[in-house]
Protein backbone atom coordinates (compact mmCIF):
# COMPACT_ATOMS: atom_id res chain seq x y z
CA UNK A 1 0.00 0.00 0.00
CA UNK A 2 1.69 3.23 -1.13
CA UNK A 3 1.12 6.79 0.01
CA UNK A 4 -0.95 7.56 -3.09
CA UNK A 5 -3.41 4.82 -2.15
CA UNK A 6 -3.32 5.98 1.44
CA UNK A 7 -4.50 9.43 0.47
CA UNK A 8 -7.31 7.95 -1.62
CA UNK A 9 -8.90 6.60 1.55
CA UNK A 10 -9.96 10.11 2.45
CA UNK A 11 -12.01 10.79 -0.69
CA UNK A 12 -15.87 10.59 -1.63
CA UNK A 13 -19.50 12.61 -1.08
CA UNK A 14 -23.02 14.25 -2.58
CA UNK A 15 -26.40 15.85 -1.82
CA UNK A 16 -28.51 16.96 -4.80
CA UNK A 17 -30.63 19.48 -2.98
CA UNK A 18 -30.34 22.56 -0.80
CA UNK A 19 -33.17 23.38 1.56
CA UNK A 20 -34.46 26.91 1.13
CA UNK A 21 -36.32 28.82 3.88
CA UNK A 22 -40.02 29.12 3.17
CA UNK A 23 -41.52 32.50 2.45
CA UNK A 24 -43.93 33.93 4.98
CA UNK A 25 -46.07 36.99 5.52
CA UNK A 26 -45.15 37.58 9.15
CA UNK A 27 -42.01 39.35 10.25
CA UNK A 28 -39.09 37.08 11.02
CA UNK A 29 -38.24 36.59 14.67
CA UNK A 30 -34.94 38.09 15.70
CA UNK A 31 -32.06 35.63 15.58
CA UNK A 32 -30.94 34.39 19.00
CA UNK A 33 -27.78 35.95 20.33
CA UNK A 34 -25.05 33.31 20.50
CA UNK A 35 -22.39 33.66 23.18
CA UNK A 36 -18.74 33.05 22.24
CA UNK A 37 -17.32 29.57 22.63
CA UNK A 38 -16.29 28.54 26.13
CA UNK A 39 -12.65 28.12 27.12
CA UNK A 40 -11.39 24.65 26.16
CA UNK A 41 -11.80 21.83 28.64
CA UNK A 42 -8.50 19.98 28.14
CA UNK A 43 -8.33 16.25 28.84
CA UNK A 44 -5.66 13.64 28.14
CA UNK A 45 -6.74 12.88 24.57
CA UNK A 46 -9.13 15.65 23.54
CA UNK A 47 -10.23 19.16 24.32
CA UNK A 48 -13.82 20.43 24.16
CA UNK A 49 -15.35 23.85 23.77
CA UNK A 50 -19.06 24.59 23.64
CA UNK A 51 -21.34 27.39 22.55
CA UNK A 52 -25.03 28.08 22.22
CA UNK A 53 -27.86 26.52 24.22
CA UNK A 54 -30.58 23.99 23.63
CA UNK A 55 -30.45 20.31 22.74
CA UNK A 56 -26.78 19.22 22.45
CA UNK A 57 -24.98 18.43 19.21
CA UNK A 58 -21.45 16.98 19.35
CA UNK A 59 -19.10 17.63 16.40
CA UNK A 60 -15.96 15.48 15.98
CA UNK A 61 -13.42 16.39 13.26
CA UNK A 62 -11.30 13.92 11.35
CA UNK A 63 -7.64 13.08 10.98
CA UNK A 64 -5.33 16.10 11.41
CA UNK A 65 -8.36 18.39 11.42
CA UNK A 66 -9.11 21.04 14.08
CA UNK A 67 -12.58 21.94 15.30
CA UNK A 68 -12.45 24.81 12.79
CA UNK A 69 -13.54 22.34 10.12
CA UNK A 70 -17.09 22.94 11.42
CA UNK A 71 -16.90 26.75 11.31
CA UNK A 72 -19.36 26.93 8.42
CA UNK A 73 -22.18 25.25 10.33
CA UNK A 74 -21.59 26.20 13.97
CA UNK A 75 -23.15 29.71 13.88
CA UNK A 76 -26.48 28.41 12.60
CA UNK A 77 -26.44 25.35 14.85
CA UNK A 78 -25.64 27.40 17.95
CA UNK A 79 -28.79 29.51 17.51
CA UNK A 80 -30.89 26.59 18.77
CA UNK A 81 -28.47 24.00 20.10
CA UNK A 82 -25.62 23.61 22.52
CA UNK A 83 -22.76 22.80 20.16
CA UNK A 84 -20.00 20.62 21.63
CA UNK A 85 -16.79 20.99 19.62
CA UNK A 86 -14.23 18.21 20.05
CA UNK A 87 -10.57 18.44 19.02
CA UNK A 88 -7.96 15.71 19.26
CA UNK A 89 -4.88 16.81 21.18
CA UNK A 90 -2.02 17.25 18.72
CA UNK A 91 -4.23 18.59 15.94
CA UNK A 92 -4.72 22.29 15.22
CA UNK A 93 -1.35 23.14 16.77
CA UNK A 94 -2.36 21.85 20.22
CA UNK A 95 0.02 19.93 22.48
CA UNK A 96 -0.28 16.14 22.00
CA UNK A 97 -1.13 15.30 25.60
CA UNK A 98 -1.23 11.52 25.91
CA UNK A 99 -1.74 10.98 22.18
CA UNK A 100 1.89 10.00 21.56
CA UNK A 101 0.96 6.52 22.80
CA UNK A 102 -1.61 4.06 21.41
CA UNK A 103 -5.23 4.52 22.42
CA UNK A 104 -6.22 7.79 20.73
CA UNK A 105 -9.60 6.59 19.46
CA UNK A 106 -10.47 4.72 22.64
CA UNK A 107 -9.39 7.76 24.68
CA UNK A 108 -11.53 10.06 22.56
CA UNK A 109 -14.62 7.91 23.06
CA UNK A 110 -14.08 7.47 26.80
CA UNK A 111 -13.37 11.14 27.49
CA UNK A 112 -16.30 12.32 25.38
CA UNK A 113 -18.58 9.96 27.29
CA UNK A 114 -17.23 11.28 30.60
CA UNK A 115 -17.93 14.85 29.47
CA UNK A 116 -21.48 13.99 28.41
CA UNK A 117 -22.15 12.39 31.80
CA UNK A 118 -20.57 15.24 33.83
CA UNK A 119 -22.43 17.89 31.86
CA UNK A 120 -25.69 15.94 32.09
CA UNK A 121 -26.20 16.14 28.32
CA UNK A 122 -28.41 13.06 28.20
CA UNK A 123 -28.46 11.64 24.68
CA UNK A 124 -26.90 14.19 22.33
CA UNK A 125 -26.69 13.97 18.59
CA UNK A 126 -23.14 13.09 17.51
CA UNK A 127 -21.67 14.09 14.13
CA UNK A 128 -18.24 12.85 13.04
CA UNK A 129 -16.19 13.42 9.90
CA UNK A 130 -13.74 10.81 8.58
CA UNK A 131 -11.84 9.41 11.58
CA UNK A 132 -14.33 11.34 13.71
CA UNK A 133 -17.10 9.38 11.99
CA UNK A 134 -15.43 6.12 12.96
CA UNK A 135 -15.17 7.44 16.54
CA UNK A 136 -18.89 8.30 16.45
CA UNK A 137 -19.70 4.71 15.44
CA UNK A 138 -17.45 3.42 18.22
CA UNK A 139 -19.28 5.67 20.67
CA UNK A 140 -22.70 4.43 19.55
CA UNK A 141 -21.54 0.85 20.02
CA UNK A 142 -19.92 1.43 23.43
CA UNK A 143 -22.40 3.93 24.92
CA UNK A 144 -25.79 3.52 23.22
CA UNK A 145 -27.60 5.12 26.17
CA UNK A 146 -25.62 8.36 25.78
CA UNK A 147 -26.40 9.16 22.13
CA UNK A 148 -29.70 9.63 20.28
CA UNK A 149 -28.45 9.35 16.69
CA UNK A 150 -25.25 9.63 14.70
CA UNK A 151 -24.25 11.35 11.47
CA UNK A 152 -21.15 9.88 9.84
CA UNK A 153 -19.56 12.12 7.21
CA UNK A 154 -17.52 10.14 4.69
CA UNK A 155 -16.18 7.33 6.87
CA UNK A 156 -16.25 3.56 6.56
CA UNK A 157 -16.45 0.96 9.33
CA UNK A 158 -13.21 -0.54 7.90
CA UNK A 159 -11.24 1.77 5.66
CA UNK A 160 -9.05 -0.96 4.17
CA UNK A 161 -11.86 -2.23 1.94
CA UNK A 162 -11.12 0.76 -0.29
CA UNK A 163 -7.91 -1.01 -1.29
CA UNK A 164 -8.82 -4.69 -1.06
CA UNK A 165 -12.46 -5.76 -0.60
CA UNK A 166 -11.29 -8.90 1.22
CA UNK A 167 -8.83 -7.07 3.50
CA UNK A 168 -8.43 -8.03 7.15
CA UNK A 169 -6.82 -6.16 10.03
CA UNK A 170 -3.92 -8.61 10.01
CA UNK A 171 -3.37 -7.94 6.31
CA UNK A 172 -3.37 -4.16 6.77
CA UNK A 173 -1.40 -3.85 10.01
CA UNK A 174 2.17 -4.06 8.62
CA UNK A 175 1.55 -1.31 6.06
CA UNK A 176 -0.37 0.79 8.59
CA UNK A 177 2.53 0.51 11.03
CA UNK A 178 5.05 1.51 8.38
CA UNK A 179 2.99 4.57 7.44
CA UNK A 180 2.64 5.54 11.10
CA UNK A 181 6.39 5.33 11.61
CA UNK A 182 7.11 7.26 8.41
CA UNK A 183 4.78 10.06 9.47
CA UNK A 184 6.17 10.20 13.01
CA UNK A 185 9.70 10.49 11.63
CA UNK A 186 8.76 13.90 10.25
CA UNK A 187 8.44 15.40 13.71
CA UNK A 188 10.92 18.20 14.33
CA UNK A 189 11.68 18.59 10.63
CA UNK A 190 10.46 21.34 8.28
CA UNK A 191 6.91 20.68 7.13
CA UNK A 192 6.61 18.96 3.77
CA UNK A 193 4.44 21.61 2.12
CA UNK A 194 4.40 19.82 -1.22
CA UNK A 195 3.06 16.60 0.29
CA UNK A 196 0.52 18.55 2.36
CA UNK A 197 -0.67 20.30 -0.78
CA UNK A 198 -0.92 17.05 -2.72
CA UNK A 199 -2.92 15.51 0.12
CA UNK A 200 -5.24 18.53 0.27
CA UNK A 201 -5.78 18.39 -3.48
CA UNK A 202 -7.00 14.81 -3.17
CA UNK A 203 -9.27 15.51 -0.23
CA UNK A 204 -11.03 18.68 -1.44
CA UNK A 205 -12.13 20.19 -4.74
CA UNK A 206 -12.27 23.96 -4.26
CA UNK A 207 -9.08 26.03 -4.04
CA UNK A 208 -10.19 27.64 -0.78
CA UNK A 209 -11.04 24.21 0.67
CA UNK A 210 -7.65 22.87 -0.32
CA UNK A 211 -5.84 25.81 1.24
CA UNK A 212 -7.51 25.14 4.59
CA UNK A 213 -6.80 21.42 4.50
CA UNK A 214 -3.15 22.02 3.60
CA UNK A 215 -2.72 24.37 6.56
CA UNK A 216 -4.37 21.88 8.92
CA UNK A 217 -2.14 19.03 7.76
CA UNK A 218 0.96 21.15 8.34
CA UNK A 219 -0.23 22.31 11.78
CA UNK A 220 -0.89 18.79 13.11
CA UNK A 221 1.70 16.86 15.10
CA UNK A 222 2.83 14.09 12.70
CA UNK A 223 3.36 11.69 15.59
CA UNK A 224 -0.28 12.03 16.59
CA UNK A 225 -1.51 11.94 12.99
CA UNK A 226 0.52 8.79 12.36
CA UNK A 227 -0.80 6.95 15.40
CA UNK A 228 -4.38 8.11 14.76
CA UNK A 229 -4.18 6.95 11.15
CA UNK A 230 -2.77 3.59 12.25
CA UNK A 231 -5.69 3.10 14.63
CA UNK A 232 -8.18 4.20 11.97
CA UNK A 233 -6.75 1.77 9.42
CA UNK A 234 -6.65 -1.18 11.83
CA UNK A 235 -10.13 -0.76 13.32
CA UNK A 236 -12.80 -3.00 11.80
CA UNK A 237 -16.31 -2.26 13.11
CA UNK A 238 -18.15 -4.31 10.52
CA UNK A 239 -18.84 -7.20 12.93
CA UNK A 240 -20.48 -4.73 15.32
CA UNK A 241 -22.73 -2.90 12.86
CA UNK A 242 -25.70 -5.24 13.32
CA UNK A 243 -25.63 -4.51 17.06
CA UNK A 244 -25.66 -0.72 16.74
CA UNK A 245 -29.30 0.19 17.29
CA UNK A 246 -28.63 3.94 17.20
CA UNK A 247 -30.03 5.52 14.01
CA UNK A 248 -27.19 6.44 11.63
CA UNK A 249 -27.15 8.90 8.75
CA UNK A 250 -24.23 8.39 6.35
CA UNK A 251 -23.24 11.42 4.26
CA UNK A 252 -21.00 10.57 1.34
CA UNK A 253 -19.47 12.60 -1.52
CA UNK A 254 -19.12 12.16 -5.24
CA UNK A 255 -18.04 14.26 -8.20
CA UNK A 256 -17.73 14.06 -11.95
CA UNK A 257 -14.02 13.19 -11.99
CA UNK A 258 -14.40 10.37 -9.50
CA UNK A 259 -15.51 8.73 -7.54
CA UNK A 260 -18.76 9.20 -9.41
CA UNK A 261 -22.11 8.50 -7.81
CA UNK A 262 -22.23 5.18 -9.64
CA UNK A 263 -18.96 4.22 -7.94
CA UNK A 264 -19.65 5.73 -4.52
CA UNK A 265 -23.17 4.50 -3.83
CA UNK A 266 -22.50 0.73 -3.97
CA UNK A 267 -19.27 1.19 -2.00
CA UNK A 268 -20.99 2.85 0.96
CA UNK A 269 -24.10 0.73 0.91
CA UNK A 270 -22.00 -2.40 0.76
CA UNK A 271 -19.69 -1.25 3.56
CA UNK A 272 -22.66 -0.63 5.89
CA UNK A 273 -24.60 -3.77 4.93
CA UNK A 274 -26.41 -5.19 7.95
CA UNK A 275 -26.70 -1.88 9.81
CA UNK A 276 -30.27 -1.93 11.17
CA UNK A 277 -31.13 1.79 11.07
CA UNK A 278 -29.20 3.72 8.43
CA UNK A 279 -30.04 6.48 5.97
CA UNK A 280 -27.75 7.44 3.07
CA UNK A 281 -27.37 11.06 1.93
CA UNK A 282 -25.13 11.92 -1.01
CA UNK A 283 -23.60 15.34 -1.68
CA UNK A 284 -22.68 16.06 -5.29
CA UNK A 285 -19.63 17.96 -6.53
CA UNK A 286 -17.67 17.37 -3.35
CA UNK A 287 -14.72 15.38 -2.14
CA UNK A 288 -13.82 14.12 1.32
CA UNK A 289 -14.20 17.54 2.97
CA UNK A 290 -17.86 17.79 2.07
CA UNK A 291 -18.53 20.67 4.46
CA UNK A 292 -15.86 22.80 2.76
CA UNK A 293 -16.63 21.96 -0.86
CA UNK A 294 -20.43 22.22 -0.57
CA UNK A 295 -21.17 24.20 2.61
CA UNK A 296 -24.80 25.03 1.78
CA UNK A 297 -25.72 21.46 0.85
CA UNK A 298 -23.92 20.06 3.87
CA UNK A 299 -25.56 22.53 6.23
CA UNK A 300 -28.98 21.65 4.79
CA UNK A 301 -28.32 17.95 5.36
CA UNK A 302 -27.01 18.57 8.89
CA UNK A 303 -29.90 20.80 9.93
CA UNK A 304 -32.42 18.29 8.57
CA UNK A 305 -30.67 15.53 10.51
CA UNK A 306 -30.45 17.50 13.75
CA UNK A 307 -34.07 18.58 13.45
CA UNK A 308 -35.46 15.06 13.18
Amino acid sequence: MNMHKLNLLFALATLPFVLQPGAGNCAAAPAPVVAPASAPVVMDHISITSMGSGSPVVLIPGLSSPRAVWDGVVPELAKRHRVILVQVNGFGGDAPGKNLAPGILAGLVAELDGYIVREKLGQPVIVGHSMGGLAALMFAHAHPDHVSRVMVVDALPFIAVLFVPTATVAMVEPQAGAIRDQMAAGFGKPADAANAEATANRLALKPESRAKVKAWVIASDPRVSGEALYEDMTTDLRPELARIATPITLVYPWNATGPTKEMAEPLYRGAYAGTPHITFVDVADSAHFVMLDQPAAFQAALMAFVGK
